[in-house]
């Protein structure tokens, strides 16, 4: 039975407060971020305070199902975080309680968040959504003067089409001006071209005026009566400031709904499934009705003279696969027809063939932006929960609290999430992908990952040690340290040097024999280093030999032979007879042919290093064998001043 703890209680109130907090935070940043697709449509537009409240109130309903996942990642890891950063996690377990029962409580609100998530966009969001776009419409509807855009015409003014060529935002002004004006028929358009010009509108908003510099008026017009018909082509205008007042409604109405209640983002998720049934339904409704018309295509036969063969043509029409036939018993004048007529044809149905292309890409398009948003109200829910799994584990892992490391991880995991989703979604939308994989890439790419860390941060491992990989990398590029032999402070007993000296030539006489033996210089055999174990143990008996005579001269007071320690090597025993020490990784090296011929020469690397490690040995025992046999005697021994220089 599960029983609420002081523990769970406590690990709650740390979440929430930092939950609320981190909401706030990730809303505020969601809203900037949306808030830049549509300044265009709040600057200059005059809106009212309670327009703009309207505006930020639907954009933030519709956002939060989106802040959660985010909010629920970056405060898990805070909490997590401080609680490892003031050792009370280590408190926690130090008491027999793992990880999982940590989470407990949070997992409960975890899951609470996400039903509330879904709640969000199955209920507040479809009408959000609806009551966003009607604004956003009846926005860009108000004061078109600062809508009018650069390069192409723009039609949002009744009875006109107005091109700018260049638009000066700061003075308002636009150059390159032309319009065509419609009154009645395409008979009586007026074409108006200025250099220069601005638009505003009237104080009552039922009109544009527009101010005209330096251009022209050509108008085609009308014939006049009075008995007498008099066509006049056109009327031409040459003027240096001219003022139009155009019929525009500038006020702020909010629009119909129109097709917007149609976008599968304004309906639940049983409204979508219920519609795509339908969609699907007239979908192929529409698909068996062009395949019946693909069936039932007809070929032209052109009528046969007189003089045709009629027994030929006969021939050829009951041979169905030979139609060349047919057309060779034709003559000259019925031979040009059917071409014209076919390449007539032809091209009707080649237009034929694009309209039902684009029309059955836009009924696809629809059914899978019903699927899409359908995935998308479950996929955005579990991902509070994955969020959770990723944050809490991180969090006891890293230990670091506060803004810092757990802001630069929350946004790294959210922009891969972000990346991944979206990326997804149009491969998905594009038909490039199918729905399913493209929706659910995100949360298959995340789900090992949250399962992966849970694991590791439950079992105590350290996935973030910087040593760890450094050393890993170090070994696997073959990079080493060197010796750091310093005088001990404090020395409770004097090297034993005689045995010492003893041990150093036992090492000098098996690098001999061990140079006879194995020539390191040669090429090793590829079959023998991947598929054959090789351990080399007497280089592992030599290093295992020296290092023990270092490790007690190292407890000398004479400064000379600290110095020569300081110059013995660090043999590497392993690394140059194969790459791993277990036997079927190094096979799968050795197959990979990449990364086979990389460890192969790595290898090589490793046994001219090893060459060259074994002669600094023996130059360096050369050097200090009998000074260890001096001190072992009890001999005072004086260096030569060049020997410090060695």
């Amino acid at each position: 039975m599960f029983r609420i703890k002081k523990l769970d209680i406590f690990i709650a109130k740390q979440f929430a407060l930092l939950f609320v907090a981190t909401f706030f935070i990730c809303q505020f940043v969601l809203m900037m971020q949306f808030l830049w697709r549509y300044v265009d449509e709040l600057i200059g537009k005059g809106l009212s305070l309670e327009v703009m409240a309207q505006f930020f109130w639907y954009m933030g309903l519709m956002l939060m199902p989106q802040a959660f996942p985010l909010a629920i990642l970056l405060s898990s890891l805070i909490a997590f975080g401080n609680l490892g950063e003031s050792s009370e996690l280590t408190a926690i377990k130090a008491a027999g309680i793992s990880l999982i029962q940590a989470f407990r409580s949070l997992i409960v609100i975890v899951i609470l968040i996400s039903f509330m998530s879904f709640f969000f966009q199955e209920v507040i969001g479809p009408k959000a959504f609806v009551s966003f776009r009607q604004l956003l419409i009846s926005m860009k509807q108000k004061n078109p003067e600062v809508e009018i855009p650069e390069g192409i015409f723009y039609d949002g003014i009744p009875g006109s089409n107005l091109y700018v060529q260049k638009k000066d935002m700061n003075t308002g002004m636009l150059y390159g001006i032309m319009i065509y004006r419609m009154n009645n028929t395409y008979d009586d358009a007026a074409v108006i071209l200025a250099d220069s010009g601005s638009i505003r509108a009237t104080a009552e908003k039922k009109h544009l005026l527009l101010t005209l510099h330096s251009g022209e008026w050509f108008e085609n017009m009308k014939q006049s009566g009075m008995g007498v018909a008099v066509n006049v082509p056109y009327r031409r205008e040459t003027f240096s400031t001219k003022h139009i007042v155009l019929d525009f409604d500038g006020d702020f109405n909010m629009v119909e709904m129109g097709g917007i209640s149609t976008d599968a983002r304004a309906k639940s998720m049983g409204k979508i499934l219920h519609d795509l049934d339908s969609i699907r339904e007239f979908n192929d409704s529409v698909g068996r009705h062009f395949l019946k018309e693909a069936q039932h295509a007809t070929l032209y036969i052109p009528k046969l003279a007189k003089s045709d063969s009629v027994k030929a043509v006969t021939e050829a029409l009951s041979d169905k696969t030979n139609i060349d036939s047919l057309f060779y018993h034709l003559s000259a004048e019925k031979k040009q027809e059917a071409v014209s007529i076919a390449s007539n044809d032809v091209q009707m149905a080649l237009g034929d063939l694009e309209y039902k292309v684009d029309y059955s890409k836009a009924l696809n398009s629809e059914d899978r932006s019903h699927q899409m948003e359908a995935i998308n109200k479950v996929t955005l829910s579990l991902s509070c929960l994955i969020f959770f799994f990723i944050g809490a584990p991180l969090g006891a892992i890293i230990r670091k609290g506060g803004l810092g490391v757990p802001v630069i991880i929350s946004v790294l995991v959210f922009i891969i999430f972000y990346i991944l989703d979206n990326t997804g979604m149009k491969m998905a939308r594009d038909d490039n992908w199918t729905v399913w994989f493209g929706k659910l890439l995100g949360t298959a790419v995340l789900s090992p990952i949250a399962i992966f860390f849970t694991y590791k941060a439950n079992n105590d491992s350290v996935v973030f040690n910087i040593d760890l990989y450094k050393n890993m990398l170090r070994h696997m590029l073959g990079l080493r340290t060197k010796r750091n032999i310093t005088r001990k402070e404090v020395i409770i007993e004097d090297p034993k040097y005689t045995i010492d000296a003893q041990m150093l030539k036992s090492v000098d006489m098996e690098i001999a024999l061990y140079g006879e033996q194995l020539h390191l210089l040669r090429w090793p055999n590829p079959i023998k280093v991947f598929f054959r174990p090789g351990d080399d143990h007497e280089i592992e008996t030599i290093n295992s030999t020296l290092e023990m005579a270092i490790e007690d001269l190292a407890y000398t007071k004479n400064n000379y032979v600290l110095m020569k320690l300081n110059q013995y090597p660090i043999i590497a025993t392993h690394a140059h007879t194969r790459p791993f020490r277990k036997k079927w990784l190094n096979a799968v090296t050795g197959i990979f042919l990449p990364t086979g011929i990389f460890f192969y020469i790595r290898m090589i690397r490793f046994r001219i290093r090893l060459y060259r490690d074994l002669q600094t040995i023996r130059r360096v025992n050369k050097k200090l064998i009998p000074r260890v046999v001096q001190l072992g005697e009890g001999e005072k021994f004086i260096p030569a001043e060049d020997e410090f220089l060695l």
